[in-house]
């Protein structure tokens, strides 16, 4: 009788010491936690253990206990879902929203984002910015890198560079990323990006894929509206039909950057430069693209509305940046005049401004 009621003890005390034990354990992994590393990168190696992930951890300062975590991790057996990589911890944090955070996995990225229509010196810029180098490497080291065509040959043989197979999105690259891999990158985002059934359709229009990114090029620079690109692309195709020079004005930009003598105004001596991308001077389509375009842009010059258009000016009775369309040289020169003066008005307002 007197040992079952010592086992009886016995039991009751060892139920009390587990709950006492679990409800530690359970507070202890539930209490938030403060500390400075909050805007700290924190890198977990690749191969650490969960005990040596859990020391490293404490060493920083994230965790303020050690057993009570390593317990749980062996318990409940969550280690398998660690993964390395680079973690910022919010402070103040618990030790159980430390694991969600090792279970993500987790790489420090810088986030270089590409917009529509910017040519390859705006992106060799962009990057040469956001990610500098030991030794530096320049804009035009970058530029030289884009002048490698074999990520592209297959798709275009006679690309002479990389310029409009350099996608424009958002991306997260490592912040010790080389430039080459950036660039490597954006071109296989472009090839991810381009439908086979493009390919078919430019065929259909008698057109190369290089011709038609290089059409696409030209939409993207000259409207941002989605819903006006395929009127656009129309008038692209009836002066080419026509034989009328595109007179497209961003052509004469491109050429400007291309002699690094951009400074951000179209002068009319840009408008007179002898070049084969001057869409003034010379008729058809540039020899190649002159910005990045979109999927929107491709879509937009692989299939063109049917009209008859062949001219367009910006509307500045809506003044959002979408255009008027004309079929007629009367009519558009009257909204020309009507955009000109506008133009002008618009400049005096800015000088006015800028002498206050």
């Amino acid at each position: 009788m007197k040992y079952t009621k010592f086992i009886f003890a016995f039991l009751i005390l060892l139920a009390a010491a587990v709950a006492a034990f679990s409800y530690w354990t359970y507070s202890s992994l539930s209490a938030p936690h403060s500390h400075d590393k909050s805007e700290t990168y924190i890198k977990i190696e690749k191969g650490s253990t969960p005990n040596q992930i859990i020391e490293k951890l404490s060493d920083e300062g994230i965790l303020s206990a050690k057993l009570p975590l390593k317990i749980y991790v062996r318990t409940v057996g969550s280690s398998s879902k660690f993964q390395a990589g680079e973690y910022k911890f919010a402070s103040p944090i618990t030790p159980l929203e430390v694991l969600n955070e090792l279970a993500k996995g987790e790489e420090r990225t810088v986030k270089l984002t590409i917009p529509e229509g910017f040519t390859r010196f705006d992106i060799a810029a962009r990057i040469a910015e956001n990610f500098p180098q030991e030794p530096p490497v320049s804009e035009t080291d970058i530029l030289n890198l884009m002048n490698d065509t074999s990520l592209i040959r297959e798709f275009d043989p006679d690309a002479g560079n990389l310029e409009g197979y350099l996608y424009p999105s958002t991306y997260n690259i490592a912040p010790d990323a080389a430039p080459a891999s950036i660039v490597k990158t954006m071109v296989e985002q472009f090839k991810k990006t381009w439908k086979p059934e493009w390919t078919v359709r430019a065929r259909e229009l008698g057109r190369t894929n290089r011709e038609i990114v290089t059409i696409a090029s030209l939409i993207e620079t000259e409207s941002k509206f989605e819903e006006e690109r395929r009127v656009v692309s129309s008038v692209i195709y009836n002066r080419i039909n026509r034989n009328i020079p595109l007179g497209i004005d961003q052509t004469a930009v491109y050429i400007a950057k291309m002699q690094n003598r951009w400074d951000g105004v179209i002068n009319k001596s840009d408008l007179e430069v002898d070049s084969p991308y001057n869409t003034r001077k010379y008729g058809g389509i540039p020899p190649g693209p002159i910005s990045s375009p979109s999927a929107s842009a491709i879509e937009a010059a692989l299939y063109p509305d049917q009209t008859d258009y062949i001219f367009y000016v910006l509307n500045v009775g809506k003044n959002d940046g979408s255009h008027a369309f004309f079929n007629n040289a009367r009519d558009f020169e009257r909204a020309k005049a009507a955009y000109q003066s506008w133009l002008a008005e618009e400049r005096k307002k800015v000088k006015r401004s800028e002498s206050q």
